[in-house]
């Protein structure tokens, strides 16, 4: 028999232009982390041009506010990375 879980989860996938750019908003959204008393997580990875993003919470309202919080952040980092320009070229 199949254990249902506590949590409600949600995952997003938000594509950029290159991967610089996706690894520039993971490292600004990264120091963020989700307050303890808020019973909800997040996880990001990079993966190519992608950033993908796993959210959990007992409640729905917790998640409804973690996910809110996050676009707001990532709308604040897209249109700070528009104003000063693309990153430049990783070099191997």
């Amino acid at each position: 028999m199949e254990q249902k879980s506590e949590y409600l989860s949600i995952n997003l996938c938000v594509p950029f232009p290159s991967k610089e750019e996706a690894n520039i908003v993971f490292g600004s959204l990264s120091v963020d982390k989700e307050p303890k008393r808020g019973g909800g997580k997040k996880t990001m990875v990079v993966k190519d041009n992608q950033l993908h993003v796993h959210f959990e919470a007992k409640e729905a309202r917790l998640l409804r506010v973690s996910v809110n919080s996050f676009f707001e952040y990532l709308n604040l980092v897209v249109q700070t990375m528009d104003q000063f320009g693309p990153p430049l070229p990783e070099t191997t």
